[in-house]
């Protein structure tokens, strides 16, 4: 089995600066929850399901004789070709076309910054649309990860986490609320608009990469949040993602990656029969229960049991162990031969991540003599180990290390006005 090594450079990167791009306008982040901000006027149907679509073409009069072949179209049209105004939709008719517009839109969510990696690694900061008068639109991550044979596209479950993993950013934040089906399938339309990687519609200003040279090949929910909290939205957006007449890519190509919520892996299987990882990162309890606190709910036997259990199991569809490897805390030999111990049996692939460091944490990455002294004795076992080569750290994009910025900003527009009113100036 071929393995690369991993550019000891990578491990050696210092912590990035968290300076966003954008400029923003303090006064818009501060302004009273109390404050009415006026909902969108027109929802859109990005992102839905087609009973989401049938749904929305009834509330205009569309007959129910006719509702199927319209939502075909509006499949084909939005999830295939990635129309973004009505008006392309070329084999629909004028009336039609102009009730859909009067009543809705082909809006993605707003991408308000956008960084690339020196390795081109792209991350996107989406502003969600309003769910009501007081909501100033939730933000969440998604980044996307070109390689010489594959596109990925890591996205986001929830707004925050529920979960408070020790070494991970996104932990850091707490859970605003869970994202619908369309608002997680709509990540995939912003990131095919941004690379230019939808059949053309005419002059496309906002695509990238207009050759659609490096296209989205594989999805990973790995970004905000603990999917199985979140469990019918996710299986929702997975229906959206692989429809053979849409985006199509096959579920063996999504990969839902859970910390071990341990009584939704049977459902998540039987209904997304999506790829599964596992974030392990530890073989003992005792210390499973400090890096990752879920643990305590659902320690490690049970955990493990589950996997043996999962549906559609086999040396085709292998479960991936994510490991994070943290110096003199989990990457000794013995913790390598535990781990093999532990996973014994079940048909698996242990993916070794380098761990990335993040603003005030406490854990340091693991030499690398000392992950492929890991990695080594995990091979010889006769697992794939795999080191994730990190990738988009500089802007913040590797793994563990997502984070909406809305509370970051939100702090700095607060010192920069309290700065200006003690000037008697007005804030930028």
């Amino acid at each position: 089995m071929k393995r690369f090594p991993l550019p000891k450079a990578f491990l050696q990167m210092a912590t990035p600066s968290l300076d966003p791009s954008p400029r923003i306008d303090p006064a818009a982040l501060l302004a009273s929850p109390a404050e009415p901000v006026p909902s969108p006027a027109r929802a859109s149907l990005v992102g839905l399901t087609r009973a989401g679509l049938g749904e929305r073409l009834a509330e205009i009069g569309v007959p129910e004789r006719e509702a199927r072949m319209r939502v075909s179209q509006l499949w084909h049209w939005i999830y295939h070709r990635g129309a973004q105004h009505f008006d392309e939709l070329t084999n629909v008719s004028k009336g039609l076309r102009s009730a859909l517009a009067d009543a809705y839109t082909l809006d993605r969510p707003e991408v308000t910054a956008e960084q690339i990696s020196i390795d081109g690694t792209r991350k996107w900061l989406l502003r969600m649309p309003k769910t009501g008068p007081h909501d100033r639109g939730a933000e969440i991550e998604c980044v996307y990860i070109p390689d010489n044979d594959r596109g990925t596209l890591c996205v986001s479950s929830q707004v925050g986490c529920t979960r408070t993993c020790a070494f991970c950013h996104t932990g850091t934040q707490r859970l605003v609320r869970n994202l619908s089906g369309a608002e997680i399938a709509a990540q995939l339309l912003v990131a095919r608009d941004r690379l230019g990687d939808f059949p053309t519609l005419g002059d496309r200003e906002t695509a990238i990469l207009p050759d659609g040279g490096r296209l989205v090949t594989n999805i990973v929910f790995m970004g905000m949040g603990e999917p199985l909290y979140n469990l019918d939205n996710v299986v929702d957006a997975v229906d959206v993602i692989s429809d053979g007449e849409g985006m199509a890519l096959s579920r063996r190509r999504i990969t839902v990656s859970t910390s071990g919520v341990v009584p939704e892996m049977p459902a998540l299987g039987e209904r997304a029969n999506t790829m599964l990882a596992i974030s392990l990162h530890a073989v003992r309890d005792e210390l499973r229960n400090e890096l990752v606190p879920l643990n305590k709910r659902y320690p490690i036997a049970a955990l493990l049991e589950a996997c043996r259990n999962y549906p559609g199991l086999s040396n085709a569809r292998r479960i991936t162990f994510e490991y994070v490897m943290l110096k003199g805390v989990n990457d000794s030999d013995a913790d390598a031969r535990e781990l093999v111990r532990l996973l014994r049996g079940i048909p698996a692939k242990i993916n070794l991540i380098p761990f990335n460091p993040w603003p005030g944490t406490t854990y340091e990455c693991s030499s690398w003599d000392r992950i492929e002294r890991f990695s080594d004795i995990v091979f010889r076992a006769g697992y794939a180990s795999p080191v994730r080569t990190p990738r988009g750290r500089d802007i913040l994009a590797a793994c563990g290390q997502l984070k909406s910025e809305t509370e970051k900003l939100s702090a700095r527009a607060r010192l920069l006005l309290e700065s200006g009113e003690a000037r008697g100036a007005t804030a930028p």
